[in-house]
């Protein structure tokens, strides 16, 4: 009976029940056996109805999810935009309190012109990314913290692998609810390197970001003189044309009305009268092409449309040429100086540094980490320690895959390459172009100059015949509509000469502004943009250089404040104090004669040197 009692069946909690042969020990041996076959039923019953509700919850989810639909902006959404853009446009910006200059045009467009200001967002998102990946470079510290929860012990026992019996009785050495944490701090050679090739092509990118916001900020500069000087021809002309417009008006309807009453020889009154018709026809083209520039001016600037301001109507410039260079010097100067070159150059370096990358990518991989570690079960003898160590790694694949990556890379240099000589190409047409349009818009305006002032002569010569009733009142008035032709003609040409010499300094990559504008108000980057268009309006801006001599010349910076310099430093052919004074223009002579050719440099044997300070 005692023996008996020792060899019994393991229930649930690990106890042991006898196999009696009395009726009593059986029946409860089989009562204990219901109970344990009802509770596992009840479990998995359990377990079932959790696992239904967690298909039903996840099918409500899923369901959802399904059911989004797309939400178009509501009125209010919109009015709310269009409010918070109309208050940002000028919220930062000086107002305007004076007539404005030609330097403040440009310094209000290159501070708040919001095409310059969405580069200059652009360069600051570069140098965060260059920021960026300097952290890159850094070891990574890794914090984890976990919680791990089961409604049962997580108990095991052991079988034999000899005989096959159980030689442990169950047990368990966790606890229900763990929490662990760790500080881990591991270091990845290959990473840190391929990091560091990134961030050197990040700083690359900056670069080509800087040259982005020079080509930005000199077709801002050309567009503010375009509109500036077409729209001081409108205020030139603007109140003679007022005046004339109530004469015109009125002459034309007398002439109508001649006419009708046949007071006249029909023929020599429609006449009189198509030669008024197509001369206001004219004036109002005229007028209308430069008084639209003041819209755009004004867009320029980023002021509101249709907010007043004055123009400081300047003097006429005198017609004296500022480009005597050669055509091959202009050509070195735009290939050393454009942009749009700078950047194929830096984009070469970034294709070069990708070679780097593609060897690094083949080397094995050290990976060197050292860490805290807390456990919170209780079974654990030790519930903190550290841990260390290192593994290398080596993905074989990147063998295969390296040829073809240099393949890429390559291919990539080629087109580089060929981007590069195509823009060499357009870059040479571009300055023979703007050259030739400069020239060409000198003589226009030596041309209109001369046409004006010989019209105004007749017009004073028909005004005083007219004083002295030797001529009719519709000759007057003819000849004044042709002097107010002659004058649009003239203004329309000085602008041409303006943006023509604008778009040579942009061809050979000379900026027309200072480096260095952050921080600077209105007025003081106004004087700074005066000053440097005065000193690239000397004549020894515009010196003989050669490639050879090019390269030994050192280049000049900007600093606040400072007097502007060139962005290149060449040779000058001769001292600034050398130089032959300009000659002054003659007002009632032809200006300036027509250049058919380029005007050659003085010849010198002086070396070269540095630029002065303007």
């Amino acid at each position: 009976m005692r023996e008996i009692s020792h060899a019994g069946q393991r229930s649930h909690s690990g106890s042991y029940y006898p196999e009696a042969s009395l009726r009593g020990h059986k029946t409860r041996a089989g009562v204990n056996c219901i109970g344990w076959i009802i509770n596992h039923l009840a479990m998995a019953l359990h377990i079932q109805k959790f696992l239904i509700d967690v298909v039903v919850i996840g099918l409500v989810l899923l369901d959802s999810g399904c059911a989004v639909m797309p939400t178009p902006l509501t009125q209010e959404e919109i009015q709310q935009r269009v409010q918070e853009d109309l208050a940002q446009l000028t919220q930062y910006q000086e107002p305007v309190a004076r007539p404005i200059t030609l330097f403040e045009a440009m310094a209000r467009a290159l501070k708040y012109n919001l095409e310059t200001r969405v580069q200059g967002l652009k360069e600051m998102v570069t140098h965060r990314q260059l920021d960026l990946a300097h952290y890159d470079m850094l070891p990574k510290v890794v914090a984890d913290a976990a919680y791990n929860g089961r409604s049962n012990f997580a108990g095991a026992s052991s079988q034999s692998l000899e005989t096959g019996q159980q030689s442990l009785v169950s047990s368990t050495s966790s606890d229900k609810d763990i929490y662990t944490s760790n500080l881990t701090l591991s270091w990845d050679v290959l990473d840190f390197g391929l990091s560091y090739v990134r961030a050197k092509q990040a700083a690359d990118d900056v670069l080509i970001a800087e040259e982005d916001k020079r080509r930005i900020a000199n077709r801002v500069i050309q567009d503010v003189r375009s509109a500036f000087w077409k729209a001081v021809g409108a205020e030139r002309a603007l109140g003679r044309l007022a005046f004339l417009q109530d004469w015109v008006t009125q002459a034309l309807g007398e002439a109508h009305l001649i006419r009708e009453r046949a007071l006249a020889d029909p023929l020599t009154s429609l006449q009189y009268e198509r030669e008024l018709l197509s001369a206001q026809r004219e004036i109002q083209q005229l007028y209308q092409e430069l008084s639209l520039s003041r819209i755009h001016l004004a867009e320029l600037m980023n002021l509101n449309p249709g907010e007043p301001y004055e123009l400081a109507v300047p003097e006429h410039p005198p017609l004296v040429s500022k480009v005597e260079e050669k055509l091959e010097d202009l050509e070195y100067r735009a290939l050393m100086n454009r942009p749009e070159l700078r950047k194929v150059d830096y984009q070469k370096r970034i294709n070069a540094k990708e070679t780097k990358a593609a060897i690094l990518e083949l080397l094995p991989n050290l990976n060197v980490y050292f860490g805290g570690n807390y456990d919170s079960n209780n079974f654990l003898f030790h519930n903190n320690w550290l841990n260390y160590g290192a593994k290398v790694s080596w993905n074989l694949l990147n063998v295969f895959r390296h040829p073809v990556r240099l393949q890429v890379i390559d291919a990539q240099e080629k087109v580089l390459d060929m981007q590069s000589l195509a823009l060499t190409m357009a870059l040479m047409s571009q300055v023979h172009v703007s050259v030739a349009q400069y020239h060409a818009a000198m003589n226009d305006a030596a041309t209109g100059k001369r046409y004006f002032d010989t019209q105004m002569a007749i017009a004073d010569q028909v005004q005083r015949a007219w004083s002295l009733n030797r001529l009719s009142e519709h000759l007057v008035i003819r000849e004044k509509m042709q002097g107010l032709v002659a004058e649009l003609r003239y203004e329309s040409a000085l602008a041409k000469l303006e943006i023509a010499y604008a778009n040579v300094l942009a061809a050979i990559g000379e900026d027309p502004f200072p480096t260095d504008i952050a921080g600077d108000g209105v007025e003081e980057l106004a004087v700074a943009l005066q000053e440097r268009w005065e000193w690239l309006e000397r004549p020894e801006v515009f010196a003989q250089v050669h490639p050879t001599d090019a390269q030994t010349q050192a280049t000049t910076t900007q600093t606040q404040g400072a007097e502007p310099q060139p962005q290149q430093t060449f040779g000058q052919s001769q001292e600034a104090d050398a130089l032959p004074p300009e000659p002054e223009p003659q007002p009632q002579e032809t200006g300036v004669q027509p250049q058919e050719t380029i005007a050659q440099s003085q010849e010198t044997t002086t070396q070269p040197q540095e630029r002065v300070n303007p």
